[in-house]
């Protein structure tokens, strides 16, 4: 095997590996815009807090970050559960105009009062397999970045299944296509937007916890994870949890091997022109459907 193709191949698993971050992020973000017309620009506060109470776990009480998982998770989504009943229901009926606004206010809040509670400081979390990596050939695949897109893909797995397989899912679905006739069927519209947004910032938290065994974590990180959301949805299509995956990978390839091969400063060039190439020719995305969501 030459050296170029060991470099292609190696900037092909970094890319992949990235993607599976960006799946993370971007399934929550999918779901939220999908079922409530929302385009939450708050999603990026919730990854930070997810890493932060990650952190919290692994520096006070020595816990395995990847077993904290599950309780971060359930964390952001009572928080979430809570952040949608009482506050953007109350303007879910209004104009798109005032969520969007609404959802920003929200993200400069939460960011704020993190910078308050801990600080600019740049913080990250090491365990004793931070350094592990597998070697196959000349290939270097980082087992922490590994064990993350994988859990990015299980995540959205149970997520298609919840949304295809479960009574909760169906409502989810019938609210989603119509909100009016889902009310008339005795579907509980407002239950089912909050436990959806719940469910969102439950997969954010748990992206979160997986960003920071990898990169370092900071206040203000969440505004660069709400960007790389949106464009991933665009790319794979509004309401398919399917196309957050491919819309992930495709993008942490696009970034990789821009930086790769153009140069460091043109990894968001390159997302950013891919955004805009999609909107121009195929507006719905790789797999989405407008005005569906689709597991």
């Amino acid at each position: 095997m030459g050296i170029g193709t060991q470099i292609v191949l190696q900037d092909a698993v970094n890319g992949l590996l990235l993607g599976g971050v960006y799946a993370a992020v971007a399934v929550g973000f999918s779901l939220v815009w999908g079922v409530l017309n929302v385009v939450n620009l708050a999603h990026g506060a919730l990854v930070m807090l997810g890493a932060y109470a990650t952190y919290w776990f692994a520096a006070s009480g020595h816990l395995d970050p990847l077993a904290t998982l599950p309780v971060v998770g359930y964390a952001l989504f009572l928080f979430g559960y809570g952040l949608q009943r009482f506050v953007i229901n109350r303007v879910i009926g209004t104009s798109f105009l005032v969520t969007f606004l609404l959802t920003f206010g929200l993200q400069l809040l939460i960011t704020n009062l993190a910078l308050a509670w801990w600080t600019a400081d740049v913080r990250s979390v090491t365990t004793a397999y931070s350094g592990w990596a597998l070697t196959v050939g000349a290939v270097v695949v980082p087992a922490v970045r590994l064990v993350g897109a994988g859990a990015a893909v299980l995540m959205a797995a149970a997520l298609a299944a919840i949304m295809r397989w479960t009574q909760f899912g169906m409502a989810v679905q019938a609210t989603a296509l119509d909100r009016e006739a889902a009310r008339l069927m005795g579907i509980p519209v407002a239950r089912i937007y909050a436990r959806t947004f719940a469910l969102a910032a439950a997969t954010a938290g748990m992206a979160g916890g997986l960003i920071s065994l990898s990169f370092p974590i900071f206040p203000a990180m969440g505004t660069g994870y709400t960007l790389v959301a949106f464009v991933v949805c665009v790319l794979g299509g509004l309401g398919s949890v399917a196309g957050a995956v491919v819309g992930g990978f495709l993008l942490g390839l696009a970034q990789t091997f821009a930086s790769a091969w153009v140069g460091p400063n043109y990894n968001n060039i390159v997302a950013f022109s891919a955004l805009i190439l999609m909107l121009v020719v195929r507006p719905a995305g790789l797999f989405g459907r407008a005005g569906h969501f689709r597991g």
